[in-house]
């Protein structure tokens, strides 16, 4: 078969000495409800061979389940509006707690106190060059929150969309459903993390990140949310 990479990205990858070829898969818009057991059988299955990996998105997978939060659900408050002024803005990744509704969210899942001195202990790491405290202390439930960003695609403007449940068990139930070794991974340009993955897998998780350290799913209109990953011969 011919790899496809998205513009920008590489086919080949090298992680450890061993050189891995990542092709793009291109799916149609994934909307809430659908299976994700469906969608991996349609795009996945008639190119699959054994021993290659297959890194898929947390969104769609997250869409799949119904794992979305909708506007009018969060009534942004003081709190909110406020801290949000203070934080950092990521820009074409998407949005984070620089947007009050995603603050307000914050503050839903981790409580304000958590909230109030993540912002404080955040600020502080800020001024010595350390990043990304904020979002140590509210936790990956935050961090992975979604949508609530209508400029890449106007679908997600007024929902967000959470982490997947149990992403390892999804894995799991597509390796035992389709023989599929699988993946899901949270994943932009500014950086990825490994969420789960089938147990048949014998990488290490740092491993799998370096498979997938580029984001090649893009972070755009690209449409490619599954990369088939496959050793090099």
């Amino acid at each position: 078969m011919e790899f496809f990479a998205n513009e920008g990205k590489n086919v080949e990858i090298t992680v450890n000495g061993t050189t891995y070829m990542r092709h793009a898969i291109k799916t149609h818009f994934v909307k809430q409800g659908e299976s994700y057991i469906d969608i991996f059988k349609e795009y996945v299955s008639p190119i699959y061979e054994e021993g290659d990996i297959v890194s898929s998105s947390e969104k769609i997978i997250a869409l799949c389940q119904g794992r979305v939060v909708r506007r009018d659900e969060l009534k942004v408050g003081f709190w909110a509006k406020t801290l949000s002024k203070f934080a950092s803005h990521p820009g074409e990744a998407g949005i984070g707690v620089g947007e009050a509704i995603k603050m307000q969210y914050a503050i839903k899942k981790a409580g304000l106190l958590k909230v109030l001195w993540a912002s404080f202990a955040g600020g502080v790491c800020k001024l010595f060059g350390k990043k990304g405290v904020f979002y140590e202390i509210v936790g990956q439930e935050v961090a992975g929150l979604d949508g609530f960003y209508g400029k890449v695609w106007e679908e997600y403007g007024d929902i967000g969309i959470e982490n997947p449940e149990n992403p390892s068990g999804v894995c799991d139930e597509v390796k035992e459903k389709l023989g599929i070794s699988l993946m899901i991974v949270d994943a932009n340009d500014l950086g990825q993390e490994v969420l789960g993955y089938s147990s048949d897998i014998n990488l290490s998780e740092e491993e799998l990140h370096g498979l997938i350290s580029d984001n090649p799913c893009g972070q755009g209109h690209q449409q490619t949310p599954i990369i088939l990953i496959r050793k090099k011969s």
